[in-house]
C-alpha cells in the first residue's frame, strides 16, 4: 500500500511540474518575471534575477507559496522606472503587487484585471522623477475585482472617467485630474466585501497568450494532480483508521476557544496570548513605556505578532467603552498606519495584538548597522507624514496621536514607515476630550502648550513630527541629545543656532559619511523648524507638511515664517526657552522620564 502511494505521489508531482513548463522547458513564472524585468530600469540592481533558474522562489523581491507558486511581487521605493509589463498576467497565483514610491510611468496594464487571486495592489506615489507617473484611466476589469482587499493608486497622474471601485479599501487621492481637491467621494474609502464573486465571465480570469496545447497540458496536469491527491488522501485515511481503530469525537469544550470578532478584529482568549508570549516572559519583551510592555508572540497558526499589555488594564474604562475605542482604532486603515489585528479583554487585563514588524522602530534602526541611507530616511519621513495626515484629516473620527517619536514609527520588511500606537492615549484617557490631567508623551517631543496646559491638538503631533525629522537627520534621539561637547541645550535650540550659522553639515548623522543631498538637507531642516514653531497656530497642518516634503510650497511657507519671526520674538520675551523647559524636566520630573522609554520597540 505504501509503495503504491509513493509511486502515485511521484507520478502526480512530475505531471504537475511538467504542466508548469513551456515546450522549451522553462518555468512559466520565470519567463513572466523576466519579461517584467525587461521593461523596467533597475538602477540599484535589486531585480538580480537569473533567467536560467528552475524556479523564482529564491529571488529577491519575490514571494512564493508553500507549493512554489509566485504569490507576491514587492519592490517599493527602489527607484524603478519604465512600465508594468502585460506579462504580469502569466503569474496566475499572484496575490500581492507592491510597486509604490518608484518612478514607473505609462498606463496600468489591463492584464492586471485578469489575475483571479489578486488581493492587494499598491502603485501609489510613482511621480518622484521628472513628474513621471502612471497615466490613463483605471482599467475597468481592475476596478471590478471584488476579491481585492486594498487598491492604492494615489499620487499619480491618472485620468477619468473613474469606474466604481469594488476593492474593500481603495485610494486614488493625489491624482489631480480626478481628485482635484481630495474631498471627492470616489477618491478613497471603504466598501463592504461582497458575499459572493461574479461568475458571469469566467474566461476573463484566464491568462491569455498561451497556445491551446499549453492550456490543455495545464488543465490535464491540474486534474490529474487533484485525482491523485484524493486517492492518496483516502488511502491515508483508511490506513490511519485501521491503525487506531477508533471513532472521531469533537470536544464540546472547544466552543469556548472559538474566535470572537468585533468587525474585522479578532478577539483572543487571554490564555492564548499567554501561551504565545511564553507567559509574558521578560525574554519576549520588545519594548516598554508609558502605555505598557510589548511582547513578541507566536500564535498557534505560526503567525508572529506583537502583544501590547496595557498598564492598569482594569482601570481603562468599562468593557463597552474599551470595545468602542478599539473598534474606532481598527477603522483607521492606511498603508502607513500599523494595523490592529485583535484584542483581549478580561476583568483585569486589556491587550492589543498587532502584526510583528521585523525591522523594528526608527529609533532602534538609527542605532543599527548598516546605517539608513539618505533616500530611505526621506522615504520614512514622507511615509510617517502621510500616516499622520490620514489620522488628522482623512480618518473619521479624527485621531490625535499625542506621542509622535522615532520609537513609535515602525518599519516593515521593506523599510516603509508605519505609524504605531495611535489612539492609545484616547484608550487610557477615556474621560477626557482635548484636555487631559496626565500628559502622555515623551520628553523632548512634547509641544510647549501641551506641556504647560495639558491641551493637545493636531498641532501637538506636528511638533512631535518636526522633532522626528531632526532625529532622522542627526541620527540621535531628542532625549539623549546634548551629550557631545559641541551640543548645548535642547536639540531644537541647537539646530536653530546651527541653521542660522549656515553650518548644516554639523547636523548630519556622521554614519552617512556625507552621502546626502545638501539642498534636500536644507529643505528638511526648514520643514522641521516650521513644524516646531512655538505657537501652534503658526505650525503647518500635516497636509501642508506632506506637500512640502514632496517639494511643493516650502519656499513660500518658509519666507512667510521669516517675515513673522520678529513679531514672534517680541511676543515670547517672557517665555522660557525650550532648553530651559526641558532641562528642568529632565532633572526634576522622573515620572515623565519613565514614559520616555521606548513604547513600541521592534515588533
Amino acid at each position: 500500500m505504501n509503495a503504491v502511494l509513493g509511486y502515485l505521489t511521484l507520478f502526480c508531482f512530475l505531471a504537475y511540474a511538467n504542466a508548469m513548463l513551456t515546450p522549451a522547458g522553462v518555468n512559466y513564472e520565470v519567463q513572466a518575471l523576466m519579461e517584467i524585468k525587461k521593461v523596467l530600469n533597475d538602477p540599484h540592481n535589486v531585480l538580480n534575477w537569473d533567467e536560467n533558474a528552475v524556479d523564482p522562489c529564491s529571488w529577491n523581491m519575490v514571494t512564493c507559496s508553500t507549493d512554489k507558486f509566485v504569490i507576491g511581487l514587492a519592490s517599493p521605493s527602489q527607484s524603478l522606472s519604465g512600465k508594468i509589463s502585460p506579462y504580469i498576467h502569466n503569474l496566475t497565483h499572484l496575490e500581492l503587487v507592491l510597486l509604490q514610491s518608484n518612478n514607473i510611468s505609462g498606463s496600468i496594464p489591463l492584464e492586471l484585471g485578469m489575475l483571479p487571486k489578486l488581493k492587494t495592489i499598491d502603485l501609489s506615489d510613482n511621480k518622484r522623477l521628472n513628474n513621471n507617473s502612471l497615466t490613463g484611466a483605471v482599467p475597468v476589469d481592475l476596478a471590478n475585482m471584488t476579491q481585492l482587499s486594498l487598491m492604492d493608486l494615489s499620487f499619480n497622474n491618472l485620468s477619468g472617467p473613474v469606474p466604481r471601485l469594488l476593492a474593500k479599501t481603495f485610494n486614488i487621492l493625489g491624482n489631480p485630474m480626478i481628485c482635484a481637491t481630495g474631498k471627492e467621494a470616489e477618491c478613497n474609502g471603504t466598501t463592504p466585501m461582497p458575499l459572493s464573486f461574479s461568475l458571469n465571465n469566467p474566461q476573463d480570469t484566464q491568462p491569455s497568450g498561451k497556445s491551446k496545447t499549453h492550456k490543455f497540458a495545464f488543465a490535464f496536469g491540474t486534474s490529474l494532480g487533484c485525482i491523485c491527491l484524493l486517492i492518496a488522501g483516502f488511502g491515508f485515511f483508511l490506513w490511519w483508521r485501521q491503525k487506531h481503530n477508533k471513532q472521531i469525537f469533537f470536544d464540546s469544550n472547544e466552543q469556548h476557544h472559538e474566535e470572537v470578532c468585533l468587525g474585522n478584529l479578532r478577539r483572543f482568549q487571554f490564555k492564548e496570548l499567554q501561551g504565545a508570549t511564553n507567559n509574558f516572559s521578560s525574554k519576549n519583551i520588545l519594548g516598554k513605556g508609558g502605555f505598557g510592555h510589548v511582547y513578541k508572540g507566536r500564535l498557534h497558526d505560526g503567525n508572529i505578532v506583537a502583544v501590547k499589555r496595557l498598564k492598569d488594564g482594569n482601570a481603562a474604562g468599562g468593557d463597552k467603552q474599551f470595545q468602542t475605542e478599539v473598534a474606532l482604532i481598527s477603522l483607521a486603515v492606511h498603508r502607513n498606519l500599523l494595523r490592529l489585528y485583535g484584542f483581549c479583554m478580561t476583568p483585569t487585563e486589556r491587550l492589543l495584538v498587532y502584526p510583528y514588524m521585523s525591522n523594528g522602530s526608527v529609533a532602534s534602526r538609527l542605532k543599527a548597522k548598516p546605517t539608513l541611507d539618505w533616500s530611505t530616511r526621506k522615504s520614512i519621513a514622507l511615509g510617517a507624514a502621510r500616516g499622520l495626515l490620514y489620522l488628522h484629516e482623512q480618518c473619521d473620527p479624527k485621531i490625535i496621536h499625542r506621542d509622535v517619536k522615532a520609537a513609535n514609527i515602525l518599519l516593515d520588511d521593506y523599510c516603509e514607515a508605519v505609524v504605531g500606537d495611535f489612539g492609545l492615549a484616547k484608550l487610557l484617557d477615556h474621560h477626557d476630550s482635548h484636555v487631559t490631567t496626565a500628559v502622555r508623551g515623551t520628553v523632548g517631543h512634547i509641544a510647549p502648550e501641551y506641556l504647560s496646559t495639558g491641551q493637545s491638538s493636531d498641532k501637538t503631533d506636528v511638533f512631535g513630527f518636526g522633532i522626528l525629522l531632526l532625529e532622522l537627520i542627526t541620527g540621535q534621539r531628542a532625549l539623549e541629545f546634548g551629550k557631545a561637547a559641541n551640543q548645548k541645550g535642547a536639540m531644537l535650540d541647537w539646530v536653530k543656532k546651527i541653521h542660522q550659522e549656515k553650518k548644516l553639515d554639523m547636523l548630519v548623522d556622521k554614519d552617512m559619511k556625507n552621502n546626502y543631498d545638501r539642498i534636500e538637507l536644507e529643505e528638511m531642516v526648514q520643514v522641521a523648524l516650521l513644524c516646531t514653531q512655538y505657537h501652534p497656530s503658526q505650525r503647518p497642518r500635516m497636509s501642508e507638511v506632506v506637500r512640502m516634503l514632496e517639494g511643493d510650497g516650502l519656499a513660500e511657507k518658509w519666507e512667510a515664517s521669516q517675515r513673522a519671526e520678529p513679531n514672534t520674538r517680541c511676543s515670547r520675551a517672557n517665555e522660557f526657552s525650550s532648553s530651559e523647559r526641558y532641562s528642568d524636566l529632565t532633572e526634576n520630573d522622573s515620572s515623565l522620564l519613565v514614559q520616555a522609554m521606548e513604547l513600541s520597540g521592534p515588533r
